[in-house]
């Protein structure tokens, strides 16, 4: 699996975190026990720094990045749907960020609070705990509370799924 270190940054992976062979891993990146990050996601730590806490999944074809200024941090129990793109923003814990959605520098997700598939999060925003952002730009959605175990039975499934690609994964061409 392409991991590197960029002079003295080198990423810290917990032993017992997944990194599926073909994700990348750059610099100032840490993983905690039970993340996961899966096919042809790149995390990037060239600066500021990333960090995803523990349970959570960085699914294929993620992009996360961070800035001088914006490090990345993405709590426990967080999924980060396929396709999304985090750069210098803060993700809380048991949060969604979905399939193809967008989230920018300086921007906060609090605890429990999913952003959309394909929603794009600008420079600086602001999602509340439990609340679900859509759109471009993306929105609030007025009078919805994400319900508390909405995010856990993704979770549950990514962490599993560790035991089953580090027992049965084999490359075979």
């Amino acid at each position: 699996m392409p991991i590197y270190a960029l002079g003295e940054l080198a990423p810290t992976i917990h032993p017992d975190a997944w990194v599926h062979p073909d994700a990348t891993l750059i610099g100032n990146v840490h993983l905690a026990a039970f993340a996961s990050v899966w096919p042809q996601a790149v995390l990037r730590g060239d600066s500021g720094g990333i960090w995803v806490g523990e349970r959570s999944t960085v699914q294929d074809g993620t992009v996360v990045h961070c800035t001088d200024y914006h490090p990345t941090r993405i709590g426990a129990d967080t999924a980060v749907g396929h396709n999304a793109h985090i750069e210098g923003a803060t993700v809380g814990d048991r949060c969604l960020i979905a399939s193809g959605s967008v989230l920018l520098n300086g921007s906060v997700v609090e605890d429990g609070a999913v952003l959309g598939a394909g929603a794009v999060m600008s420079f600086n925003g602001h999602l509340p705990a439990r609340r679900m952002a859509l759109g471009v730009p993306a929105r609030v959605r007025e009078g919805y509370e994400v319900p508390e175990a909405m995010v856990s039975g993704v979770v549950d499934n990514y962490v599993a799924r560790i035991a089953r690609y580090r027992a049965g994964l084999r490359r075979l061409d």
